[in-house]
């Protein structure tokens, strides 16, 4: 059995070989993903400046469970239309060293629906 120690590291090293390739630039910043095992949220950072853009997550108010993908894709809406009034329109994904499926991708797919291009 493989310790969630031992996971977690293995996360953090396959998204380090991920920072290495991406970057968000002020034109298209980076859409981040976090995901906690009763959480998520997504941030669009602009790596240029080092700054926060926007966020969202699961944590807020308006959610009752976090740890789902009705919740991931409420989260992915969310995130679209704070950064759709702020004219980002265009972003880099950034899926944090997670795999693309589950909750990573219903987020995904819900900043689509929302009006993110990438």
């Amino acid at each position: 059995m493989v310790s969630k120690k031992d996971k977690n590291a293995a996360r953090i090293k396959r998204h380090t070989r991920v920072r290495a390739k991406i970057s968000g630039t002020s034109e298209r910043p980076r859409l981040a993903v976090y995901r906690s095992t009763n959480n998520i949220s997504a941030q669009i950072i602009d790596d240029v400046k080092g700054i926060t853009l926007v966020s969202a997550s699961s944590y807020e108010k308006d959610f009752e469970v976090g740890g789902n993908k009705e919740a991931a894709k409420k989260v992915g809406k969310l995130v679209a239309e704070r950064a759709i009034e702020k004219g980002i329109t265009e972003v880099v994904f950034d899926r944090g060293g997670y795999l693309y499926h589950g909750r990573v991708s219903e987020l995904a797919d819900g900043a689509r629906e929302g009006g993110l291009k990438f």
